[in-house]
């Protein structure tokens, strides 16, 4: 008795210590997101909208790199239980090249066709015009997020997710300041608007990579690239990590296509709607980072277990962190519900567009238990056994099955107001549940990928 009460708090202080950064972080990351959202809606609605569309590009890439990351934390957290250094550093060597080529694939995009992206979205004018002048600026800062975020995931993975929490706080805080300065010219500092905006992200997503890539060469040598070993890898070792990390690439990567393609099912509802949508995401982001934090936990530690060969143990974690989730998505999701017309009291925008805002919200918090049920068993638990394909099918069947037809069928068939949309697109988190829980059940989710076959 004495042992298994030792062994559940050995549990708690370990999720809480890899959980607790990372919502930290997160919550910063949204704060700020939150911050530039209130001060370019100072600039009027065209300016919200025009950022939120030019901000696709980089939700596309951020999504790759979170698919990268999270393919790499699989082999990370299992190699680090088994203690295998060498392939520590292949797998952070085909991390940093596949994030890279990625982010330079994007970055050129968005520089040389600023326009032709733009009116993918919209064919406002004004609109286009804007996210044309920050697009061009913001493309540079995605190849500085590429090494940070493989780097951030790394020392995550080997116990020290408080470091990437310290450079996010001084990055963002930079970010946070530039904003004000560039966007309303305050001082000596020119009035760029929107461009000021991409400016500052760009400079403090550099300084966020040196402050990262220096604290892991002096301190970590466990995770730091020293030698081009780290980027030859024999076709064995290709095919053992790929089938595994591949689908969760491609599982991030058509998800965020899914969510850019619901944004061109908004866009034909209007300005307002994509104003409304774009407020209410930036608030309801602060609420959704504990989902974030519970689910890396739950990755890396039942990755870990599985590493050191614990696979009962790896099964009772499984089962905690469900419980855990739908607990702290009930929470967050009463907290959105309460807190929801006071920020949105917070923008600039006419009083319809915020209460259709407000609206969203509502929907948003009650949907999120089943959302933080989603990300802990679909990011968490399923990956962390190496179960990425099974993960991948229940994600795209959520997305592309249900949530798109009905993005479009809503918006131009039925013709429906945005939170009513928002409302019939909940079924996707529906769909993915049921999916995720009979996978569980089933219990085939445990893989032990740390030995070559």
């Amino acid at each position: 008795m004495i042992r298994e009460i030792s062994e559940r708090k050995d549990f708690y202080l370990k999720m809480f210590s890899i959980a607790l950064p990372v919502v930290a972080q997160s919550l910063l990351n949204n704060s700020l997101s939150f911050v530039d959202t209130l001060m370019i809606g100072q600039l009027g609605e065209s300016s919200i909208a025009a950022v939120a569309l030019a901000n696709q590009m980089f939700f596309l890439i951020s999504l790759l790199f979170f698919g990268v990351t999270s393919g790499s934390a699989i082999f990370l957290s299992q190699y680090w239980g088994a203690r295998n250094e060498t392939n520590i550093q292949k797998v952070l060597g085909i991390s940093l090249f596949i994030a890279g080529v990625g982010a330079l694939f994007f970055a050129l995009a968005s520089f040389f066709f600023p326009r032709r992206i733009m009116v993918i979205f919209t064919t406002e004018e004004s609109v286009v015009q804007i996210g044309i002048s920050y697009l061009k600026i913001v493309a540079i800062s995605y190849l500085f997020s590429a090494f940070s975020q493989i780097m951030a995931t790394a020392l995550r993975v080997i116990g020290k997710a408080k470091i990437p929490l310290q450079v996010a706080l001084v990055s963002l805080s930079l970010n946070a300041i530039g904003n004000y300065l560039l966007i309303f010219g305050i001082g000596p500092f020119p009035q760029w608007g929107v461009a000021g905006a991409a400016l500052a992200t760009a400079v403090s997503r550099l300084v966020e990579m040196i402050a990262l890539l220096y604290i892991v060469y002096r301190r970590h040598p466990v995770i730091a690239i020293r030698s081009r070993q780290a980027f030859i890898w024999n076709k064995k070792f290709i095919l053992h990590i790929l089938p595994t990390s591949l689908p969760v690439i491609l599982n991030e990567f058509f998800w965020a296509l899914g969510m850019t393609t619901y944004k061109i099912a908004y866009s034909r509802m209007g300005i307002e709607a994509i104003a409304a949508i774009n407020v209410a995401e930036s608030i309801g982001n602060l609420f959704f980072v504990a989902m974030m934090g519970v689910s890396n936990a739950t990755l890396i530690m039942i990755g870990v277990k599985i590493g050191e060969k614990q696979i009962p143990l790896a099964r009772l974690y499984a089962k905690r962190f469900i419980t855990t989730a739908f607990f702290v998505g009930v929470v967050m999701g009463l907290f959105e519900a309460f807190f929801a017309p006071v920020f949105a009291q917070f923008f600039n925008i006419r009083a319809e567009v915020r209460q259709l805002a407000i609206y969203c919200l509502y929907i948003n918090a009650a949907l999120l238990p089943i959302k933080s049920l989603n990300m802990v068993i679909i990011v968490g638990i399923l990956r962390s056994g190496g179960d990425t394909r099974y993960s991948m099918f229940a994600e795209m069947f959520g997305v592309w099955a249900v949530g798109v037809p009905l993005a479009f069928f809503g918006a131009l068939v039925l013709k429906l107001n945005i939170y009513q949309l928002y409302l019939l697109l909940g079924m996707e988190e529906v769909s993915k549940l049921i999916l995720g829980m009979y996978r569980i059940k089933k219990g085939t989710w445990v893989n032990d990928l740390t030995e070559l076959h």
